[in-house]
């Protein structure tokens, strides 16, 4: 099949693809959410050594890096609690941690999460995270621009591949809320990467 963005020579339904996929991300497809499938979800193979946002769109497409979304894990603390979330924005932008994040989750203080934390609480690849099949405790904060995009780039919670999603598919995930000004924006500097997240992550983008 033809992926909707990229030039991608292997593309097809994920649910085609679970073999390919973590454990989390096969359930969170297998079940579903909202009106959305793995059918209506495609995944698309890739070299694992390019899932970097920036070096990626130079092998399959500089149009990816207005289509691509980063995941990134961060960790809200206030006292003794923590309370892990997952932060989406655009590739072009940065997660804002000490701002929009911070207050969303009430906490006094926050951080991307130690890639250590990020990939043992998802189960997933450092560098591959995915919003799907995040855990349900988790709040899934979406900077409104995504869900805006017809059809968004992001990981597969694997190195190996990524996921084209339609935007308002993410905001049906479950634990998903929009937050306004979550992503900044930032210029592109090399690559694109989050401490924790899907490398697409957000800058300094997480996942794709």
């Amino acid at each position: 099949m033809r992926a909707p963005i990229g030039t991608f020579e292997d593309a097809a339904p994920a649910a085609e693809r679970l073999d390919l996929l973590p454990a989390p991300v096969v359930a969170a497809l297998t079940a579903g959410w909202g009106k959305f499938t793995a059918e209506q979800v495609v995944h698309v193979d890739s070299d694992p050594a390019v899932a970097d946002t920036a070096v990626f769109a130079e092998h399959y497409g500089v149009e990816l890096l207005d289509t691509s979304a980063n995941c990134v894990v961060v960790a809200g603390k206030r006292g003794q609690d923590v309370t892990l979330a997952a932060c989406v924005v655009l590739s072009r932008t940065r997660v804002d941690v000490n701002g929009a994040v911070r207050k969303h989750l009430g906490a006094r203080k926050a951080s991307f999460a130690s890639m250590d934390t990020a990939v043992g609480e998802s189960g997933m690849e450092y560098g591959g995270i995915t919003p799907i099949g995040l855990p349900a405790a988790w709040p899934l904060l979406l900077d409104p621009a995504v869900v805006d995009e017809e059809w968004v780039l992001i990981g597969s919670g694997s190195r190996r591949g990524k996921l084209i999603v339609p935007g308002k598919a993410l905001a049906a995930l479950p634990g998903a809320v929009l937050v306004e000004g979550l992503g900044v924006r930032a210029a592109l500097r090399g690559r694109l990467n989050s401490p924790s997240g899907g490398r697409t992550g957000a800058p300094s983008p997480g996942a794709p």
